[in-house]
């Protein structure tokens, strides 16, 4: 009777360890399986920490030229964001220096080689740009440091590739 009962018990236990060891090996399978590899574009990237576009992206050719007898608006924020994209939502090629594409949550991001998207960030010091140039983007906040007015949300971009 007790070699019937070691012998019940010896049974039950090898076949739980052969049943974890097989729910243990699933995540391990599943992950090196070829599967299915869809063209899906990656998810975007946030490069915002840390760094902001003024390093990639071409001031206008007036800040070159402006004089003291030129006035001037400082664009940051909602109306820096708007800025750049409408320098750059025409452009031909991708990447920091191309198209800027407009997402449907106020944001501003392009894509890469790789068709990653990567979110835009207005440089901190705002964008010196002719008062002239900078009247259109009056509404926005950012505006010559005004923490008021609208932000992006509500502006669609007809050309904007799906996140």
């Amino acid at each position: 009777m007790n070699t019937t009962i070691y012998k019940e018990r010896k049974i039950v236990s090898r076949l739980f360890a052969v049943l974890l060891s097989a729910l243990l090996m699933v995540p391990l399978l599943s992950s090196c399986g070829g599967g299915s590899r869809n063209a899906s574009t990656p998810p975007p990237v946030d490069d915002s920490a840390g760094r902001t576009v003024s390093d990639r992206t071409n001031q206008p050719e007036a800040k070159k030229g402006l004089g003291t007898g030129q006035k001037v608006a400082l664009l940051a924020g909602a109306a820096g964001l708007y800025y750049l994209y409408n320098q750059h939502k025409n452009a031909s090629q991708e990447g920091a220096q191309g198209k800027y594409y407009l997402s449907k949550n106020g944001r501003v991001y392009y894509r890469d080689a790789e068709h990653r998207a990567h979110w835009v960030t207005p440089p901190a010091e705002g964008i010196r740009v002719p008062e002239s140039e900078a009247q259109q983007y009056r509404q926005f906040q950012g505006y010559n440091r005004n923490t008021t007015g609208r932000d992006l949300t509500g502006i669609t971009s007809s050309a904007a590739p799906a996140l």
